[in-house]
């Protein structure tokens, strides 16, 4: 089976404890399905077609989890890959055995419609009220517009679910203290040997001289809120496919 030339996405899957992930019965009901009819063409580690590395993530045509349903469903003639009349559990396996990187053990994420992705984006999730994308937003929280060539589909799902745990060491909020008494509380841009550049809540940019600092603390704790119950896990799903698609173009 030439099945996911292309790959990434299926049926939505139903709610569950853990928001945005397939459950583990689907992925080990997709491990079934592709070790019967898929490994033949793909292989066991999923890298026999040229240009497609499955348990690495590497496609050719597809992004999101509604593109591989379409792909295995309909085939790709012109890569000799037939169509599979599978059942939609077996669908949603398939997807969720390949976002789980071919391995059963592990999590798999799920990604959903970015289109309906950027709406909760730009809306019910209010993520534009703290970061920027494309030039629209503010500069208090990390700037969005390249964040899909510069973290993965898991290091977007934990940053969404558990901001804290997700949250790179440039990007922990600090808190200084001025010899002269003066506070300031922001996130730290960049540090040298001589100087800490932040920039504040207010959106202020400074560049200071650690000769000038008292106490600097790096904060451990994110000020992102968890999405977890506040978006289901549908909507988790789509603001993972919209986020991806960000890759620096206007």
């Amino acid at each position: 089976m030439s099945l996911l030339v292309a790959l990434s996405a299926a049926q939505p899957a139903a709610q569950q404890d853990h928001p945005g992930q397939y459950t583990q019965t689907e992925i080990d009901a997709g491990a079934r399905v592709y070790n019967s009819q898929c490994a033949a063409c793909h292989g066991p580690n999923g890298d026999r077609v040229s240009g497609v590395d499955l348990r690495r993530g590497q496609f050719r045509r597809a992004v999101i989890d509604d593109d591989l349903a379409r792909i295995v469903s309909n085939g790709i003639a012109d890569a000799g890959m037939p169509p599979f009349r599978l059942q939609p559990a077996e669908l949603t396996g398939v997807v969720a055995f390949i976002r789980a990187g071919l391995d059963s053990s592990t999590p798999s994420i799920r990604i959903g419609t970015a289109a309906r992705g950027r709406v909760i984006v730009e809306g019910k999730g209010g993520c534009l009220s703290c970061h920027r994308i494309g030039g629209s937003g503010p500069r208090v929280a990390p700037d969005l517009t390249d964040i899909g060539v510069a973290r993965g589909v898991d290091m977007l799902y934990r940053s969404l679910t558990d901001p804290s745990a997700g949250m790179l060491p440039i990007n922990r909020p600090v808190r200084i203290t001025m010899k002269d008494g003066r506070s300031l509380n922001g996130r730290r841009l960049n540090e040298d040997t001589f100087t800490v550049q932040l920039i504040d809540d207010k959106e202020r940019l400074h560049s200071i001289a650690k000769s000038d600092i008292r106490s600097l603390v790096v904060e451990t704790k994110s000020s992102m809120p968890s999405f977890v119950g506040k978006l289901t896990a549908d909507e988790l799903a789509d603001v993972i496919a919209y986020l991806v698609t960000l890759r620096g173009q206007p």
